[in-house]
């Protein structure tokens, strides 16, 4: 990628996104940039400052207040990076909505699909235009995202399906969450699966459209499974966390694909765990008593 480049995180201030921060902070260059972005104005202003002090960040690191759910503010940050900078060279979407298990899923509903799906659909849209050649445009998933987690009835709404139609069907599970039709159609009682699936989905959407394009130019669209991150939105679902990994080694493989020499085709506009492909078409719906989903 060219010098001086322009990275963005949101979801920024704390966990996976934090780390992803430190990572480009420690891994880019003097004359690079590095936007951590979140809700609340003092958690993001401490953060970057926090990080620009680390002592192994050389990149130039900045802290920027950004409402993911607000598509309005997502498209006018694109287009003012633009304007300033001619584009971005990294872009990695990281929010999420915390949820406990002991919620209501149905009454979180409309805050967890904005900040996990309407913020994906912004973002796809609004950053998809103004990414450099051979940059990254990443979605932070889970395997869960694959559509074999889906109950068959609805595999025609996410596969093969434009941005568009990914959209109306989030909205349409949307609306059967709030009138308490869901799980007659099909839907999972757990906001997780479906998210995730749409957040895949809606990668794939826009990757199908640009994969000459992008592969001629060693440009990257793709989701990404971290795997098992022991953070305080993820840890209160697992009741084994052995095997989890902190937030710096979970972004180190997300940090290796983007800062990768090239780009894969096999794993362009693809969910990548570890470097590798998912299959598309893999995993089984979840069995609803058991809470404890594997990422």
């Amino acid at each position: 990628m060219n010098a001086s480049r322009i990275a963005l995180v949101t979801g920024a201030n704390q966990g996976l996104g934090r780390a992803l921060v430190e990572g480009l902070a420690a891994r880019m260059g003097p004359d690079d940039l590095v936007l951590l972005t979140g809700r609340n104005p003092q958690r993001v202003a401490e953060a970057a400052d926090q990080v620009a002090q680390l002592p192994g960040t050389r990149g130039q690191v900045r802290g920027l207040v950004l409402d993911v759910t607000d598509t309005g503010a997502v498209d006018r940050l694109a287009g003012e990076l633009q304007e300033q900078y001619g584009g971005v060279d990294v872009v990695i979407s990281n929010a999420v909505a915390r949820v406990l298990p002991d919620e209501s899923q149905a009454a979180r509903a409309d805050e967890f699909i904005d900040v996990s799906n309407t913020a994906t659909h912004a973002i796809l849209r609004s950053f998809g235009p103004v990414l450099r050649p051979g940059g990254r445009l990443l979605v932070v998933a889970s395997s869960l995202g694959t559509l074999g987690h889906l109950d068959t009835r609805l595999h025609h709404l996410f596969d093969g399906a434009s941005l568009d139609q990914v959209e109306h069907a989030v909205e349409s599970w949307r609306s059967a969450v709030r009138d308490g039709t869901a799980e007659e159609a099909g839907w999972p009682r757990w906001l997780n699966v479906p998210s995730k699936v749409a957040q895949v989905a809606a990668v794939r959407a826009v990757a199908a459209e640009r994969r000459a394009d992008d592969l001629a130019t060693g440009t990257l669209i793709a989701s990404v499974c971290p795997g098992m991150v022991d953070t305080a939105t993820s840890r209160p679902w697992f009741g084994d966390y052995s095997h989890a990994q902190s937030p710096a080694e979970a972004a180190r493989a997300v940090l290796d694909l983007v800062l990768a020499d090239g780009v894969d085709p096999a794993l362009y506009g693809e969910l990548v765990r570890f470097g590798k492909p998912l299959n598309w078409y893999d995993g089984t719906p979840p069995v609803e008593q058991d809470r404890m989903l594997t990422p």
